[in-house]
């Protein structure tokens, strides 16, 4: 097979990228080791900052994000058993987020390049990437049992964190910043209305808890846990008395319902610099994780190849390489700060050690800072809906 732009990865970054390409008439093919089955299924992200919004709805996926999402002009920070709301719209000039799952964009971005005719090759195994610091890149799978190979300009790697792209890069080509953190989340999927119209992010003496939803009758929940956690210890019962006593507070009452889905999440941050070498591109997970207390996993996987897709469209009407040589350096400057807004809001709300009362109390007059200072109350409100 040929194409000019091989793409590992059918995840956001990966499909978005292919559907910026094709809009400026650049020929891809998506490789992915799982079935269309399961991408359309997990259950993962499920903020989008208004430029991601913006975004799609510019390039024309965003018509269902528009009819289903569920628009957020605010958020509510919990403790002390007081809410204390943080109006988005007003204090960033009319921005607000969007609840729309990770598992919904899936659909919208695999139906949109498949009715364009695009290529997305499911199933796949053995991927390795060759050649790639040449100009003659080429990516091998096998597919039912069947050897091929892709002969492209460029190969993006939009393969996740646990991918093939990043570790094919020489050792010592990269430089990797991680700091893994001493919990982790519990998080349900339940058949309940959500008990709030928005998002709340609670400290509690027992640690961090988050209400969000999917969809007006599910409802997402998760609060904080060992990162061993064995779930075998968390019965149904005993998960909604948690965070029943987590979200505490007079007047309110917490909406409980059949849980569809449990699992655990590790909190880690994670950078590799640079985000390329040679023709090979790494965007999203491949290149960083953020905890996901800022919500911005998604998000910095749809800047990556926005910036990337044009990149590529100025390679291959000019001829010119300079943001293809400066995708990096571009990339990192927002990445690093979501890495900052992501640390900040973790240490904000979760507790490393729960006998620190120090710590408890040094996080409840971080919270009362921003509760009683607009300035400060700006600043989180334009990280949270996202930078420009």
């Amino acid at each position: 097979m040929r194409t000019q732009i091989g793409i590992i990865g059918a995840g956001p970054a990966g499909l978005f990228l292919s559907h910026l390409l094709h809009l400026r008439g650049i020929d891809s093919i998506v490789i992915e080791s799982h079935s269309r089955e399961h991408i359309e299924s997990r259950v993962r992200a499920g903020v989008l900052e208004q430029g991601t919004v913006d975004l799609f709805n510019e390039t024309g996926v965003g018509d269902r994000m528009c009819r289903e999402g569920l628009v957020h002009h605010g958020f509510e920070l919990r403790f002390n058993r007081r809410a204390h709301r943080i109006d988005m719209f007003e204090l960033t000039g009319g921005r607000c987020i969007t609840v729309y799952g990770q598992q919904e964009v899936i659909k919208d971005l695999v139906a949109a390049r498949l009715n364009a005719n695009g290529q997305i090759v499911f199933e796949v195994e053995d991927v390795s990437i060759h050649d790639f610091d040449s100009a003659k890149p080429k990516i091998r799978f096998r597919k039912d049992g069947r050897s091929q190979e892709i002969a492209c300009d460029f190969i993006a790697g939009c393969d996740g964190y646990h991918g093939i792209c990043r570790p094919s890069i020489p050792a010592g080509a990269l430089s990797l910043y991680e700091r893994a953190y001493p919990f982790a989340w519990l998080g349900i999927l339940a058949e309940a209305s959500p008990s709030s119209h928005e998002l709340i992010y609670a400290n509690h003496e027992r640690g961090f808890a988050l209400h969000s939803m999917r969809t007006p009758s599910l409802t997402r929940l998760y609060l904080q846990c060992a990162p061993d956690e064995n779930l075998e210890n968390w019965p149904d019962a005993h998960v909604w008395e948690e965070l029943s006593a987590r979200f505490e507070m007079d007047g309110f009452v917490l909406n409980t319902g059949p849980i569809l889905q449990k699992n655990i999440t590790p909190m880690r941050s994670f950078v590799a610099e640079p985000m390329q070498f040679g023709r090979l591109f790494l965007a999203g997970d491949s290149a960083h994780i953020v905890p996901p207390t800022g919500a911005k996993g998604m998000n910095l996987a749809i800047a990556d190849v926005r910036l990337l897709a044009r990149a590529l469209d100025r390679f291959y009407s000019s001829g010119s390489e300079d943001e293809l040589a400066t995708y990096s350096q571009r990339c990192l400057r927002r990445v690093w700060r979501a890495q900052y807004f992501s640390y900040f809001m973790t240490n904000m709300f979760h507790r490393a050690n729960v006998a620190d009362a120090y710590d408890y109390r040094r996080q409840l007059a971080e919270l009362d800072n921003i509760t009683s200072s607009r300035a400060a109350a700006t600043n989180l409100a334009e990280n949270y809906s996202g930078l420009p």
